[in-house]
Formats: C-alpha cells, structure tokens, sequence
C-alpha cells in the first residue's frame, strides 16, 4: 500500500460506518487495520487489555494530587471515579470523533503526569484551592483547542528521523517508571515525617511476579495463535494479580464500603475559578503535551501505512482541549495521549480503533461502578510492572522501526539528531537532581527526559536538514 489513503470515518454526528479498506493514489484497494470490526467479545476482550495497560497511571495521578492538596478519603474517591469516567469519554472521542473532535486513531487517552507539579502548586495556593485548578484545567483546554490548528502545521517538522526519535526517547525514558512499578513502587514514599525509603521497594516477591507477568507475556505470544495470542498482556496481568491475592498480598479493605453505582456528576466541588497564572502554567503545559502527542499519532499512522494529514492532526489535538474541558466540568485535570497504549498497539498488532474505544466504554463503566474499579486498583504496582516493561519497550522499538528507515549513510548528520538527543535525553533518567541548582524555570524543563529529547530532535533536524517546504510528507523528509 503506497501513498496517501483516502478513508471514510464513522463518527458520532452521523456519518455512514467505514468498511474496512483503504484507496491508494493509483487506486488499488487494500485492508485498512484502523477500521477493523470485530465481535462485541473480541472488542471488550481486547479493549480490557487497554484498561490494564493505562490504569495504574491513571488511578496515580488523582492519588498523587488529591494527598498533596490534603483532600480527603472521599474526595479523592470523587477523583478517582471522575478520572476514569473522563478517560473513557476523551477516549471515545479520540478513536470515534464527534464533528471537529477526534483523530480517529486508535489512541487512548489518559490524564497526565506532565501537569501534576503545575496543578499541586496551583491548588496549594490558598486563595486558588482545588477550584482554580479545575477552572485552569477548562481554561488551558479552551486555550488548546484554539492553539491545535497551528500545532497541526508543526507535521512537516516531524520527518522519520524526528519521529522514530521521539518514540525511542519516549520508551526508554519511561523505562524508570516501569522499572519502579516492578520493584514494588517508588524507592522512596511521602509520609508525616517527610520523604523515607519504601520499605516495599525491592522485594523478591514483588519481582518475582513481575518477572512471571513478563515470562507469560513472552510465552503467550509465542505459542498462541489468533485472537488469543493478541491478549499476552491481559493474561499476564490476570495471572499476576491472582497468584498475588493467593500470597495475601492484596487487600480489599474497603471494598464492602464502596458503593455499586456512583453517577459522575459536575462541578462536584463548587463552580470553578479562574486564576491567570494557574492558567499560563497549564496552558505551557500543554504546549508540552501536544508537542509529544503529534509525534505519537505519526508513529500510530505509521504503524497502519498511513499519512497523517494536518486536518487529521488539528482534530487529533484537539481532543487534548475538549478533554481538559470535559475534566475540569468533571473534577479532574489534563489529558493526552498514553505512550503504554501505543506500544500494546505494536505488540498485539491489532489498531481498530473499535477496540480502544471499547476500552473507553469499559473506563466509563468503571467510573461509574465504584466496586468494580476498587478491585482494579487493588491491582498491585509490580503486576502491572512486568507488562509495562513490555509496553515501554515496545515504545522504544516503535521508535528503531521508525528509523530504520532514515538514511543514515548518505546522510550522517541524522546520526548526530539521534544521538544527541538520546544523550541529552538521559540527563534526568541517570542524574534527576542535576539541575536542582538552576533557576526554577530551567530546572522544570530539564526535569523532562521526554521534553528535552523532543526539542533537541526538532532542533537539531532544523540546523543539519533546514527548514522543510510546506506540504512535505514527513515520512520522506531527511531520509
């Protein structure tokens, strides 16, 4: 399949459904994987396998924010809930499209680390409170929206060697996190007393499980055919969490209390504010997110043999603002594209778009079904460590697919782009405190691995390849 495909999309606003297939430019016909339907318990199977993947990350945002800003037990309940009723919303946008909204790419959405430091400092304030935040979440989002267009132009700046690049240092740089998850959480914990080592950190159990979460991914995909050969992740975490409720490693403390059914409903914490530079820093935010975000919709086209046409792109982003609104109206706070999810795409094979929003039906389904969702956040960190070890490294290897067909000898200069921003890249992977000394502003933005890994990629492809002409598709420039 070559060149630019020419698809029809179902969406919410009455479009006729797509048939699966794709028209290149000279016409010939060919299976389009995006618009792949499937039975319903093919698509709730494999969309719970997206639940998985992205949950853990999810549910640790709202925790983080609502213990800094000292909200309490019920409240931050009230996140939680909020949090996964609005990814599965945002989600089905992005996969489904509502008019202007939505890529169409199977792509899901989650809220996002990048703004938790931002939001902590806003609602710390207290002439701000947890209301500024929401009303600097729906403010950023408008801004977002507006901002999408231009951002959509920024796709010729985004050839192979930008891309494959960012995928790579997405990957590795998330690699922490799930090197963490699968020791047992973080090697240090918040408590009264101030920042002490976990106790839980390192525990043979802990890596014992995540290293069989891993083994039966592996085994899975090696010796299973089909459909199931396509759930390595699900079975792996499933296996994982039960031998850990055998060991009495997991607690449902609490479960009894929960409700069956707790309708999400807005503005929950009062009528938001709004506070100008609790605004500014998020809306800088998610100049960051979107900039990220575009080089994950050009990997996912990429995976599907597709372009992705700037309009594609400005719906894409847009998505990211229309979900700051939605959670702001809702009580929670940013969203953006999940890397995790993009890596289980190149694992699994499997890019119906169908699919993820299935995952994005189960997450509003869980936002609304208390019990259902405390039993998935009982999940253990290491459980879902084994697979995110996968799911990150995929990321990467999406990233090395991506270049492997950049042209490295005729051009070498593209081995500087790589290299030098892989390097530079690592600085707050292997040396965190590095910059701690360094005015706060600098400090912030070197504290990003992925941040400074894109800019330099962008950067450096401007000063060794120039500015490339409009119209330019990035998937042949600086080959």
């Amino acid at each position: 399949m070559s060149g630019t495909l020419d698809m029809r999309n179902s969406a919410w606003d009455g479009e006729e459904a797509a048939a699966p297939v794709a028209v290149s430019r000279e016409g010939a016909v060919a299976f389009d994987p995006i618009e792949e339907k499937m039975p319903v318990p093919k698509l709730v199977a494999l969309g719970l396998q997206h639940v998985l993947v992205m949950y853990a990350g999810a549910v640790a945002v709202p925790l983080l924010i609502g213990n800094s800003l000292g909200l309490s037990k019920e409240q931050v309940a009230l996140l939680i809930s909020a949090d996964l009723f609005c990814c599965g919303v945002v989600t089905m946008i992005q996969c489904l499209g509502l008019w202007k909204f939505g890529a169409r790419l199977p792509i899901m959405m989650g809220i996002s680390f990048t703004a938790v430091p931002v939001i902590i400092a806003t609602g710390s304030d207290p002439d701000v409170g947890i209301r500024g935040v929401f009303g600097a979440v729906i403010a950023s989002g408008v801004f977002t929206v507006f901002a999408a267009w231009f951002f959509s132009k920024w796709v010729r700046f985004f050839p192979s060697v930008v891309t494959g690049t960012v995928m790579l240092v997405i990957g590795v740089s998330l690699m922490r996190v799930g090197v963490n998850w699968a020791a047992g959480g973080n090697p240090t914990i918040r408590t009264a007393e101030g920042v002490v080592p976990n106790p839980a950190y390192g525990e043979p159990f802990a890596i014992a499980v995540a290293g069989i979460v891993l083994l039966t991914i592996l085994l899975v995909t090696r010796f299973f055919r089909g459909f199931y050969a396509n759930l390595g992740v699900l079975i792996g975490i499933g296996l994982g969490f039960l031998i850990s409720i055998a060991a009495g490693k997991v607690s449902f403390q609490g479960l009894a209390e929960a409700h069956w059914v707790n309708l999400v409903t807005p503005f929950a914490f009062g009528l938001p504010t709004f506070n100008l530079w609790g605004t500014i820093g998020l809306s800088a935010v998610m100049i960051v997110m979107m900039i990220e975000a575009t080089g994950q919709f050009l990997a996912v086209g990429d995976m599907a043999g597709q372009k992705i046409s700037e309009e594609r792109l400005a719906r894409g982003l847009r998505t990211d603002g229309i979900g700051n609104i939605i959670g702001g109206i809702f009580n929670t706070f940013t969203y953006t594209t999940y890397a995790q999810n993009v890596g289980l795409l190149q694992i699994t094979g499997v890019l119906s778009r169908y699919v993820v929003a299935a995952g994005g039906a189960i997450l509003i389904l869980l936002g609304c079904l208390p019990k259902i969702a405390f039993i998935s956040a009982s999940i253990p960190s290491y459980v879902i460590g084994g697979a995110a070890l996968v799911m990150f490294g995929m990321v990467s290897a999406t990233g090395v697919k991506i270049l492997a067909r950049v042209d490295f000898v005729g051009n070498r200069r593209n081995v500087y782009i790589v290299a030098v921003s892989l390097a530079l890249s690592m600085i707050p992977v292997v040396a965190p405190t590095m910059f701690d000394k360094m005015p706060h502003l600098v400090e912030r933005i070197f504290h990003s691995g992925i941040l400074v890994g894109t800019f330099s990629a962008l950067l450096l492809n401007l000063l060794f390849n120039g500015i490339p002409a409009r119209g330019t598709d990035p998937a042949a420039a600086a080959h």
